[in-house]
């Protein structure tokens, strides 16, 4: 069973608004830093950071492709199953990731 305080601090990162909103999109595809700028229409320095508080958290994994970054969900996370469950009530992603891949936007960075 969990920790209170472990599932206290992951759930205060949950709690906002923009990394809830990453983990969604992470759950359905890997990102670099580009695309989430354009899904969600924020500053690169300001997805930069949300990033590093969830990669600090063990909740996002990142992997170099040339000289680019993409981050993934890290699915062996032990609150993996909890933030399935959250998931549930979110409005699916797809739509957006979609939208992005029309606009010749999807990994731009390759």
């Amino acid at each position: 069973m969990y920790h209170i305080e472990e599932a206290a601090n992951m759930l205060k990162l949950l709690g906002d608004k923009t990394r809830l909103t990453i983990m969604a999109i992470l759950n359905e595809t890997d990102c670099c830093v580009c695309e989430l700028v354009e899904l969600l229409q924020m500053s690169q320095p300001a997805i930069s950071q949300h990033l590093r508080k969830l990669k600090d958290n063990g909740l996002v994994k990142e992997t170099k492709r040339a000289q680019w970054v993409f981050y993934s969900l890290n699915k062996k996370h032990e609150f993996y199953p909890m933030m399935q469950s959250i998931f549930a009530y979110l409005l699916d992603p797809k739509e957006h990731i979609r939208q992005l891949k029309e606009k010749g936007m999807r990994i731009q960075c390759e």
